[in-house]
């Protein structure tokens, strides 16, 4: 049997290095807020393989819970993690797929212009007609029915998860390190997450988290993806669809959607 020196190695002496002896580093991600560094390795045979090293005691407890994530989540959409391996050096690190796209949260382009700059991510996606923007929606709700069928709710999702392959129309996520088995009660002063899609209730010692808040973080996620501009006064979607996003973005948790089943049938119903 053939040895595969990404998914068969169990532990070597620092990342990079390792990875430049058995093929060629074409990225590096370097400068991290999760404290990773990640890596784009294509091997001898042309396969190309994302890497990423956990460098930091959060990142090392962040990776553990992705690891569990990912054992229990399995979705076309969702890019998986398919194998870990120690670094004596830090680590540890795991091995993904390396999947075509491009991240649609662009933090240099964010000081220089933001998401309406015509060369960010996220302005070329705004500016396709709306039923591959729709396609992307539904395929975000599809993945997250798994994620709430597994158990698991939603923390920490914003646009920097959102990978986009623009010549083939599909939407995968990466990053859902911080997705928790749920619901759980908030035991810190707040979750890690962007202010732009955090519920309230993630900013509350003690406040309950659970399908509900998945609700929110999707609402949100919806209402950027289909609003041509940054104000959020450029809605591209109908009226219907609109006030499915209202009631799932409601500040009170008891007003919204009670999960993502709900949320995915009334969207489902409005696209109709």
């Amino acid at each position: 049997m053939t040895h595969h020196p990404l998914l068969d190695a169990t532990e070597v002496p620092a990342t990079e290095p390792y990875l430049r002896t058995v093929g060629a580093v074409f990225r590096a991600f370097r400068e991290q807020d999760s404290g990773c560094v990640s890596y784009g390795v294509r091997l001898a045979n042309g396969e190309r393989w994302f890497v990423k090293e956990a460098t930091t005691a959060a990142a090392r407890r962040s990776l553990a819970r992705a690891w569990t994530f990912h054992r229990a989540v399995r979705h076309p959409a969702v890019v998986p993690q398919l194998h870990r391996f120690a670094v004596r050096s830090g680590g540890p690190a795991v091995v993904m797929p390396w999947c075509p796209g491009e991240i649609l949260h662009h933090p240099a382009l964010h000081r220089h212009g933001g998401r309406a700059h015509p060369a960010h991510p996220l302005a070329r996606f705004r500016a396709q007609p709306v039923t591959p923007v729709l396609r992307a929606v539904d395929r975000l709700l599809d993945a997250h029915l798994a994620v709430e069928a597994a158990g698991f709710v939603a923390v920490d999702l914003y646009d920097g998860a959102f990978l986009y392959d623009f010549d083939a129309g599909d939407l995968r996520l990466i990053d859902l390190d911080e997705y928790r088995p749920g619901p759980f009660t908030l035991e810190a002063d707040r979750l890690p997450g962007s202010r732009r899609f955090m519920a309230p209730e993630e900013w509350r010692r003690g406040s309950r988290i659970d399908g509900r808040t998945t609700v929110h973080a999707l609402g949100r996620a919806i209402r950027l993806l289909l609003d041509a501009g940054d104000e959020e006064r450029a809605w591209r979607g109908t009226a219907e669809q609109l006030a499915v996003v209202d009631r799932a973005v409601r500040p009170d948790p008891a007003e919204r959607f009670t999960g993502v089943g709900e949320l995915a049938a009334a969207w489902r119903r409005s696209v109709r």
